[in-house]
């Protein structure tokens, strides 16, 4: 796709897409009718050949645009893209060059012609945007290619307002019609020459649109980000059903704010004991499980949560699935952490954790029931330039569900530790292998470079940390498939008994051989559960 662009000043949307170069297009040419524009030197610096056709005094448009023909029939292009051309077009143009492009900074139809900003804030309109459109002889009326919207701050003015839409609005919608174009994905509908429309193949909706406009309102200005150099805010979405940290009541008055860590680890936290229906409980760090566990009661869910791993809970995030009772509250409150979240709160409960001064209480409401207990489907990540997004690891497979591979069965009791050990690995930093015996953890081995190194991880956390607990007959998860039987040897060593992982490798046969020759069992889920943020 070969561009000519029009522009009489800066042309700063010609500059960028030179640069982005939207779909594999390129500028051929810029054209300008001021001498000394500034958007000449630009195109040169980009060795982007120039021209300057300035009108004469008298002279008509039809003629200067005739000449302006003559000078761009030297040069193969497209189509024209004008950014900032200060001349009204006739047919003489159009009918002769190929689909001409502006954008207009508004969100047509409404505030057309010149001084758009100023007549936005005059109209105390809360959203503005940029319109591209194809240009025809009525200004800004042709038809639209694509929008992209900003919002209005009560303390914008025109220049403030002029640069958010140029570089939030401008730089965004103009290149992508300009890839539009270049993928032949657009159709300008004629009649009798005539542009009356445009139709874009695929710009489509569903659960991965082709454009997403997100609109989060600050909730808070946190007191830094992930360390103390670093500002940082919290933003909230108003249409989020599920249980959440965001917005969850604060019961302890005392304590200090929530700051960016401790919105993410608690985030984590809850996610990992909605898992569960039995009573959960979950120690977190840096967003890893440090232990979890399931029991018939909370406390003792928390009790056999903590044991896994009590030195590394000193500081941690604690998330319960059940209304905290004073008992549990007892056991938090026994070591410095440094928030604690439930669906609930007796008032003994309270009691005892508002004796913690700084420790942060947050009531998230009730979590739901079965499905209901995840209503958002998706998460999302930013990345330099753009958004990663995703389905959410919903995945949670009973024992039904699992491939026996071994000559040797799991025990009843086995299954029932690796559903719970699969459930909980979810939540460990890939590569990440998890060691448990029941419904609660034993060692975990997170966010290892080597599988094998994460097994070894596991096993020591096991023998050193871990509290009237051992590997000795425990389950062991994998995230991922184990490439070489080296990890099941390893894991043979602490004494795991059982092994749940997606399979998959094309040295399946070797492991399942090395798990055989260990007296293993072990069962294949299918699928695997990274976590990498």
């Amino acid at each position: 796709m070969k561009i000519a662009g029009l522009a009489s000043n800066r042309g700063r949307n010609l500059r960028h897409i030179a640069d982005v170069a939207p779909g594999g297009a390129e500028l051929s040419v810029v054209l300008t009718n001021r001498e000394q524009a500034p958007v000449l030197e630009a195109a040169t610096e980009r060795r982007v050949p120039t021209e300057v056709v300035e009108r004469e005094e008298g002279e008509s448009r039809a003629s200067h645009e005739r000449r302006i023909l003559d000078r761009l029939a030297d040069y193969d292009f497209d189509l024209v893209c004008l950014d900032g051309y200060m001349r009204v077009l006739t047919d003489e143009f159009l009918d002769a060059a190929p689909t001409t492009l502006n954008v207009h900074p508004s969100l047509l139809p409404a505030f057309l012609g010149m001084n758009a900003h100023e007549a936005v804030l005059d109209a105390g309109v809360r959203t503005t945007g940029c319109t591209v459109h194809v240009v025809t002889e009525e200004v800004d009326g042709g038809p639209i290619v694509t929008q992209e919207p900003v919002p209005v701050y009560a303390d914008d003015d025109a220049g403030s307002l002029k640069d958010r839409v140029l570089y939030d609005a401008e730089f965004a919608a103009y290149p992508r019609a300009v890839r539009w174009f270049a993928e032949g994905r657009v159709t300008v509908e004629r009649e009798g020459g005539d542009v009356v429309g445009v139709a874009v193949r695929g710009d489509v909706g569903g659960d991965f649109p082709e454009r997403r406009f997100v609109s989060e309102e600050r909730a808070e200005t946190l007191r830094y980000g992930e360390n103390p150099h670093q500002d940082a805010a919290l933003y909230v979405d108003d249409g989020c059903e599920e249980a959440g940290v965001v917005g969850a009541d604060q019961l302890n008055p005392g304590a200090k704010g929530m700051g960016y860590n401790n919105y993410n680890d608690a985030d984590a936290a809850l996610n990992l004991v909605k898992e569960f229906d039995e009573p959960a409980a979950a120690v977190i760090k840096h967003t890893n499980p440090a232990g979890c566990a399931t029991a018939d009661a909370l406390a003792d869910a928390y009790d056999r949560a903590l044991r896994t791993d009590a030195k590394s809970a000193f500081g941690g995030i604690v998330a319960l699935n059940r209304e905290c009772d004073a008992d549990t509250a007892t056991a938090v409150a026994d070591s410095f952490k440094e928030v604690v979240v439930a669906p609930g709160y007796t008032d003994s409960a309270l009691d005892v954790l508002r004796e913690k001064k700084n420790l942060r209480v947050l009531d998230v409401g009730p979590l739901g029931e079965g499905d209901d207990r995840f209503s958002e489907r998706f998460t999302e990540k930013p990345i330099v330039g753009g958004r990663l997004v995703q389905e959410r690891d919903l995945q949670s497979p009973a024992a039904a569900d699992l491939e026996v591979v071994t000559e040797r069965e799991p025990t009843e009791e086995q299954l029932k530790t690796m559903t719970f050990a699969w459930k909980t690995l979810k939540h460990v930093k890939s590569n990440g292998i998890l060691f448990a015996t029941g419904t609660e953890t034993v060692g975990v081995g997170m966010g290892q470079v080597s599988r094998v190194d994460a097994v070894t991880l596991a096993a020591m956390k096991a023998e050193k940390d871990a509290e009237g607990k051992s590997a000795e007959g425990a389950v062991m998860a994998s995230d991922a498939f184990f490439p070489f039987p080296d990890a099941i040897e390893e894991a043979a060593e602490a004494g795991i008994e059982a092994v749940i992982q997606p399979g998959g490798s094309v040295n399946d046969e070797d492991v399942i051989a090395a798990a055989d020759e260990h007296d293993m069992a072990m069962a294949f889920t299918g699928s695997r559960c990274f976590r990498h943020d």
